[in-house]
């Protein structure tokens, strides 16, 4: 494996760390009702679990009501449990038949403060997950040293510094605006 590779390797793997921490990010509600609350809920359906974005149409017409269609209405009684199960959504599902309209409450600003916890929580686990990255891509360089020069390794380093650096102002930064958000009245 030469430094490149190493490089590059450690570089894909801290973008995806990035990219899931802002995924994480956007599964926190907000005052809105935001889609991507519900994408990942898992419904029981005949018996197996399945995410809700399988089974349903989601639209937002309003900013704090969400509309749920059923692909099949089988299924409208499920995906209203397990809404109502969900407690850390705190919303309420009403069920007309046809389709179900989510209203999501307003957040207190004690449910604010959690949020921004529980936001600060998912960014420091993805920035170990970007150290982790780190300390191995280090580790592989290190193993490089008998093939390569001493100060190619270094040069290495420096990079893949920069590079952890530049992902872990990536979070911080799409952190900071997500506790914007949440605290936003």
């Amino acid at each position: 494996m030469a430094i490149a590779d190493v490089l590059t390797e450690a570089r894909d793997k801290m973008s995806k760390a990035v990219e899931v921490a802002k995924e994480d990010f956007s599964t926190v509600r907000t005052g809105r009702a935001n889609p991507a609350l519900f994408q990942k809920l898992m419904v029981e359906y005949y018996g197996t679990p399945t995410p809700l974005a399988q089974l349903a149409g989601l639209q937002n017409p309003e900013a704090r009501v969400l509309i749920i269609t059923p692909y099949d209405k089988a299924a409208l009684k499920d995906i209203e449990k397990a809404i109502v199960a969900a407690s850390h959504l705190g919303a309420t599902p009403n069920n007309d038949g046809t389709i179900i309209r989510v209203t999501m409450p307003e957040l207190t600003e004690d449910r604010r403060k959690e949020y921004v916890k529980l936001v600060r929580a998912k960014g420091e686990d993805a920035k170990v997950a970007i150290r982790n990255v780190r300390r191995k891509a280090k580790d592989d360089l290190d193993g490089l040293l008998k093939e390569v020069s001493e100060d190619d390794v270094a040069r290495a380093e420096k990079e893949l510094d920069s590079a952890t650096k530049n992902h872990i102002d990536a979070i911080d930064e799409a952190l900071k605006r997500k506790e914007a958000e949440l605290l936003e009245v």
